[in-house]
Order: C-alpha cells, then sequence, then structure tokens
C-alpha cells in the first residue's frame, strides 16, 4: 500500500465515519441533499481523485482511488461520489473542463440515449435518461454518444432539462431526464479508439463493485458484532455452529468480492480492465444476494426496521448489483467473449488473467 493509499484511507475513513449518521441517511431519504457531508468531501480531495493535479485533481491511481469507493460503501454515503469522480477523469480525458460540484453521468443504454446534434454552430442534446443518479441535484451531466457520425462526449446541465424525481429502492434519486434541444455546455472532438461508447457502464460496474464490496463488509462487520451479544438459550447466537457456519461463508464471499474489485482497478491503471471488471461485478452480484440473505437471518426482525442500519445497507446492496449491468449482464458478456475467442483460446483466457 503506498502512501497515498494509506493517506486516503484513513480520510474517507474517519470523513465518512463523523459525517454519515443514521440522521444523515434518512434527511437524505427524504429528499435533503447533504451538503455538509458533500462539502467535506470536496474540501478534502475525494471528489475528483483521479484528475491531474494542474487541474485541481489528486492525480491518483484507480487502486488508490479504490479506497475512497470502497469507504463510500461502506458506510452508504448518500450522495453522487463514484458518478463524480467516473465524471470528471472522463472530463479531463476527452478534453473537456471539469466542472465543480456533484456530476452525474448518463448511461448509454442499447436503444435508449440521447444523442447529439448540430444546428449552425451550436450543439444540443435530444433523447430520455432513465435512472439517472441524483440527476436533479448534479450541476451537471456527462454523456459519451453519438454526434454527427462520430462517438464524442459533452457536458450537459440538468436543470436545463426535463427532470422528473424517482428513485431507487434505496431512496437514492435517480431521476428521469427528458432532453428536449438542450444546449450543451462543452462537447469533445471525436474520440478515439480508447474510449468506447459502453465506458460510462464499464467503469460505473467496476465502482459498484467496490461499493458492494464495502456495504457487504460493513454488513458482515455487524453481524458478527450482534452475534456476539445478542443471546438465547443461555448463550450468545454466535456461539450455534449454524450461524458460525453462515457467518464463515459470508466472509469468504466478501473478501472475495473485494479481491476481484481491486483486481479489477489495479488492471485499470495499465492496461485493458474489461475481463476483470466483468468478473467484479458477478461477484459482487454475487456477494450482495449472499449478504442481504445472511445477515438478516442473524439479525432476524430488528434488521428489517427502519431505525437500524442495516436497512440502509442491505437496500443499496439489492439496487447496487443491478446496476450498471446486472452479474446476470456481465456473466453473458464474459460468455460471448469465450464464444468469440474459440475454445483454444479459453485456457490461456483463463489461467492469462491472475492479477
Amino acid at each position: 500500500m503506498t502512501e497515498l493509499t494509506q493517506i486516503l484511507k484513513n480520510t474517507v475513513n474517519q470523513l465518512l465515519k463523523d459525517h454519515v449518521s443514521h440522521r444523515v441517511l434518512e434527511s437524505s431519504e427524504n429528499g435533503n441533499f447533504p451538503y455538509k457531508l458533500w462539502d467535506a468531501l470536496e474540501e478534502n480531495g475525494l471528489t475528483q481523485p483521479l484528475v491531474s493535479e494542474g487541474n485541481g485533481g489528486a492525480g491518483a491511481l484507480f487502486t488508490e482511488v479504490y479506497e475512497i469507493i470502497y469507504g463510500a460503501g461502506y458506510y452508504a454515503a448518500p450522495v453522487p461520489l463514484i458518478e463524480t469522480i467516473l465524471a470528471s477523469w472522463l472530463a479531463e480525458k476527452t478534453g473537456l473542463p471539469i466542472p465543480k460540484g456533484p456530476i452525474s453521468v448518463l448511461e448509454n443504454r442499447p436503444n435508449n440515449a440521447p444523442k447529439l446534434f448540430r444546428s449552425a454552430s451550436e450543439w444540443f442534446l435530444s433523447g430520455a435518461a432513465p435512472q439517472t443518479p441524483w440527476g436533479k441535484e448534479a450541476k451537471g451531466a456527462l454523456v459519451i454518444t453519438n454526434g454527427e457520425g462520430a462517438l464524442r462526449a459533452a457536458l450537459v446541465q440538468t436543470c436545463r432539462a426535463s427532470v422528473t424525481a424517482d428513485f431507487n429502492m434505496a431512496r437514492e434519486p435517480r431521476d428521469t431526464v427528458i432532453f428536449e434541444k438542450t444546449p450543451i455546455n462543452a462537447i469533445s472532438e471525436p474520440l478515439n479508439y480508447e474510449i468506447s461508447k459502453d465506458v460510462i457502464k464499464l467503469y460505473g460496474a467496476m465502482f459498484r463493485a467496490a461499493q458492494i464490496a464495502g456495504a457487504s463488509q460493513r454488513a458482515l462487520d455487524l453481524s458478527i458484532e450482534y452475534a456476539r451479544e445478542r443471546r438465547a438459550f443461555g448463550q450468545t447466537i454466535g456461539k450455534f455452529q449454524a450461524v458460525q457456519h453462515q457467518l464463515a461463508k459470508l466472509a469468504a464471499r466478501v473478501a472475495q468480492a473485494a479481491m476481484a474489485a481491486e483486481s479489477a482497478f489495479r488492471t485499470a491503471d495499465y492496461g485493458d480492465p474489461r475481463f476483470q471488471i466483468s468478473v467484479a461485478k458477478i461477484v459482487a452480484g454475487q456477494t450482495a444476494t449472499l449478504a442481504t440473505e445472511t445477515v438478516h437471518q442473524v439479525f432476524a426482525a430488528i434488521g428489517f426496521t427502519y431505525d437500524h442500519i442495516l436497512n440502509f445497507l442491505t437496500r443499496r446492496l439489492w439496487c447496487w448489483r443491478a446496476e450498471y449491468g446486472s452479474d446476470n449482464h456481465w456473466a453473458e458478456q464474459l460468455g460471448r467473449r469465450a464464444a468469440g475467442r474459440g475454445p483454444d483460446m479459453l485456457w490461456s483466457d483463463l489461467t492469462g488473467h491472475n492479477n
């Protein structure tokens, strides 16, 4: 672990521990954006860590940023942190100015993506963007889509579009944004081969995998603590072999999710991480399913109550496993890749991705 990695890990853990309370989570679910939390994240350089120092960022590597995103999942931070990190990185990478404040991303979904077009000397965006994270609260959004026969990146203000508030099961804003010839703020030149049409889904999946690993670890930690305290039939429930077996099985899966996510982030620093991201999101989705089943069995009825922090974690796990592609989606991608490369390449593909 590098010095910067340790600093980021300590900073994000202490900051989120201090600022993400049950009251803050409950308030955010009632539609109140936690500006105090967001301001603290900005002041500590945690919202644009992948941006170069020359542009006001930290110039961090993906392996270092992993600690920020893992921590955001562990504490269920109710802000568009991963979207802002992703959007600011892509903005710099595509030559766009980097906006301040919360930024969202417009995922390029099949047969349902806003399109860029030019009228005279001005560029506009038209189309629907459902399930946009914090579409109303974000100062702007980044989109990568087609414009005049080429793939381009653009920044647009969502306040200039029609926004219908919506939420996922965790009460995180997932708004529907309708663009009708909405003027854009900035647009890139045609993008080269390094930026694919699904880059937002791809790296969004990687970030969600890290969040799921963090949230699953927090749910496991809470369950172990509870099992050591809750007494039944004259002893703590943690002494029952069935409970020990459940928690041990979950601990192994949570460790696997963290390792898969870390591998994807590490690969993103030096090469094409698509294979590792696919694996990480698959493992994360399966871990989320097991984690929610296991921890609610350990906690029984109390874990379902709105007054308990576990409620906020498991609802996010249920939602995050489906966002930026479910584990089924990424399993299909791996299958198509393996089928396309043929049986002679299967063994070398499996043994070659061991980082």
